[in-house]
């Protein structure tokens, strides 16, 4: 297992990939800011869903979803159509313009990425990609899950269902 210097190290990388976050924020499109850019990925990688469904994907609660995808259904990015399955919720599908705006914002962060990252590897592209994902995976669904500390020495953090809106 790795030594607590390396953990606290980690922890300082990983809050200064919140300076990567932003700086891929700023080629987002002006009408398209990073909750919607959010909706728009979601939607176009799990396909249509509810609400709900995507409020927990994106870990916002309700009302957070409700402006972010208000934002793209007046862009005309989604269409919102009644569930056959229950008529009082909205099953959420993106239109040919969304489809369209997704392509927009995945050649922009490819580009952004490609020049960012042109000086590395295909293998140590491969080996973040890999990193990351083991990373997300020992975390497991975070939203609900509280923190757990095996020292009697560390503080208690209470259970969280939230996340910030620009996941």
């Amino acid at each position: 297992m790795a030594e607590q210097a390396q953990f606290e190290e980690l922890a300082r990388q990983l809050s200064a990939v919140g300076a990567v976050k932003r700086d891929m924020g700023r080629i987002l499109p002006h009408d398209c800011p990073a909750g919607s850019a959010a909706v728009l990925t979601l939607l176009g990688r799990h396909g249509d869903m509810r609400m709900s469904k995507l409020a927990e994907l994106l870990a916002v609660d309700m009302s957070v979803t409700s402006r972010h995808v208000a934002h793209v259904a007046a862009r005309g990015w989604i269409e919102r159509h009644p569930d056959p399955a229950d008529k009082r919720s909205r099953i959420l599908r993106l239109t040919p313009a969304g489809l369209e705006q997704l392509d927009e914002l995945s050649r922009r962060t490819t580009h952004l990425l490609a020049e960012r990252l042109a000086d590395w590897t295909d293998d140590e592209v491969g080996q973040l990609i890999r990193l990351m994902t083991r990373l997300r995976d020992s975390f497991g669904d975070c939203r609900s899950a509280p923190l757990r500390h095996t020292s009697a020495a560390a503080p208690v953090f209470a259970e969280t269902t939230r996340t910030p809106a620009s996941t």
